[in-house]
């Protein structure tokens, strides 16, 4: 089955990730989803999925999109995902993938070819992209066994109106789900305070990233109970 290896992968008594036993809920003819979620855990990375054949085709991207056809970003084909993963934002407490899932990009997608499934297996997908922050052409290429993994391939923005030297997860980081929410928020809407002592990663860039989240999601989450109080009310004399 698609999502056998997905849900191997995960606990779902302990992750919010969703099973994908729900069917998919959609009409005949609507255009296909794409989305974009950027995923702090052990690493940062981003992870672009397809929606095909009731499924999210997913890959890892490290760095995560560039809209400069000159860069190629290396993007790690991983398990397919439930559907309704696509909106999924949120926190996973332990086990695999264990940090800060943000929906950084959503839209629909379409493919440049006739047969998604043989440009599949050919190592090649050309299609286009309407998110909010994604959008134009784009080639997903197989580089068959680069680097030793055979699951890797490359993500390249073609020349088009939408292509261009800025990099857009610098400038326009933050979640298009909850407006203006970046890591910490997203932390501090569910439970701040849960890698005090166990953070995903302790050390390097994303250990140090994870403490500077944390601190602000805690201090984020004690202003909003402070500002959820209700006034105490006045002694009559």
């Amino acid at each position: 089955m698609a999502l056998d290896d997905y849900r191997k992968k995960r606990d779902f008594t302990k992750s919010p990730e969703p099973s994908g036993d729900a069917p998919v809920g959609k009409k005949a003819g609507a255009p296909l989803f794409f989305c974009v979620q950027k995923h702090l855990a052990s690493h940062l990375h981003y992870d672009l999925r397809l929606e095909w054949n009731g499924v999210l085709l997913s890959w890892a991207v490290p760095k995560g999109p560039s809209i400069d056809p000159k860069d190629k970003r290396l993007a790690m084909h991983v398990e397919d995902h439930p559907f309704d993963y696509g909106t999924f934002e949120g926190v996973i407490p332990e086990g695999y993938g264990a940090g800060i899932v943000m929906l950084w990009d959503r839209g629909t997608w379409e493919p440049e070819q006739d047969d998604v499934d043989a440009a599949m297996r050919k190592g090649e997908i050309k299609f286009r992209l309407n998110g909010y922050k994604l959008k134009g052409s784009w080639v997903l290429v197989k580089t068959h066994g680069f680097a030793g993994a055979p699951n890797s391939w490359l993500l390249i923005k073609h020349r088009d109106d939408w292509a261009g030297p800025i990099d857009i997860t610098e400038f326009a980081p933050l979640s298009v789900k909850t407006p203006d929410a970046d890591f910490a928020e997203i932390l501090a809407g569910g439970t701040p305070d849960l890698w005090t002592r166990n953070p995903p990663a302790k050390t390097g860039d994303t250990g140090a990233m994870f403490k500077k989240i944390l601190a602000r999601a805690l201090e984020i989450s004690a202003a909003n109970k402070v500002a959820a109080k209700p006034p105490k009310a006045k002694r009559r004399s």
